[in-house]
């Protein structure tokens, strides 16, 4: 539980730092923009987790997935490719729509772990634990579609 806290504020403290820089006349940035690149730094975060931590999220999948590793690796790559598009005005619209398809596409995988109890991130609490991460996962939805569309 704790680490959703964690990357909630991995979220916000980037972008409330960049609109405080934006109100002191130190940095001007778009509201959007500032939105994105707060995603982006989270997913820089996730992202390469999945290649320090690649045992424990292979466990968040089923036995009978393929290739479960590789996946693990797929799916952090996807995450830092993410941040490149989201930062770079041509491509965040298309990005942001494939990170909320990525971040639809990995919930069944939290489901899995907090029903096996896996023990990464607070899944080992079980079923409870999708009680928290359920709207958490709903608000990176909500904020990637509102900074990422428009």
């Amino acid at each position: 539980m704790k680490l959703i806290l964690i990357l909630l504020a991995i979220l916000l403290t980037p972008f409330l730092l960049l609109s405080g820089l934006g109100r002191a006349d130190l940095w001007h940035t778009d509201f959007f923009w500032r939105g994105r690149a707060s995603l982006a730094f989270l997913l820089i975060f996730t992202g390469s987790a999945h290649f320090w931590a690649t045992e424990p999220m292979t466990r968040m999948l089923p036995s009978w997935v393929p290739m479960r590793a590789g996946l693990v690796y797929f799916t952090g790559l996807m995450e830092l490719a993410a941040v490149v598009g989201l930062l770079l005005p041509p491509f965040s619209r298309f990005t942001a729509w494939c990170v909320i398809a990525l971040l639809v596409s990995v919930f069944p995988a939290n489901i899995y772990a907090a029903v096996q109890r896996i023990d990464l991130a607070g899944q080992g609490a079980g079923p409870i634990y999708l009680a928290i991460r359920l709207p958490v996962q709903c608000f990176l939805i909500w904020w990637t579609w509102w900074f990422g569309t428009h």
